[in-house]
């Protein structure tokens, strides 16, 4: 069974960091592009970032680039988000998704395929404080 559990949300001041987790299991972790959207009550889903274990590809939004940095512990079979500088329209909850690699595409894959990427985490709330 395919799970994915998120950890790290929480309240920071703006200007703060926070890191996300996401524990993956019951995949091969090397074969799957593993990412972060975030979604709050009304508002569109944002592909956030994420990466390819097999290539180390990564992917930003625009709207985080340069604050936010993912990384892949390949033996932990985790991926973290480290975000600094936060603001308050960070504000959001946010969440671990997964599916397969594809050959054609780098690490943006998991963005391309949206609402049809098959596994999700519960979410994590992360709020940012004026």
């Amino acid at each position: 069974e395919v799970q994915l559990v998120e950890s790290g949300g929480g309240l920071v001041q703006a200007g703060g960091s926070l890191t996300l987790s996401c524990a993956a299991s019951g995949f091969s972790f090397d074969e799957y592009v593993i990412g972060w959207f975030r979604r709050a009550p009304g508002k569109e889903r944002e592909g956030v970032s994420c990466i390819s274990a097999s290539d180390n590809s990564t992917y930003y939004s625009d709207s985080v680039k340069g604050r936010f940095t993912i990384s892949s512990d390949n033996a932990r079979n985790t991926v973290y988000l480290q975000m600094n500088s936060l603001k308050p329209e960070d504000t959001d909850v946010y969440y671990c998704a997964a599916d397969r690699v594809h050959p054609a595409y780098d690490a943006s894959w998991l963005i391309l395929r949206g609402a049809f990427v098959p596994y999700w985490g519960q979410g994590t709330q992360v709020t940012v404080s004026s």
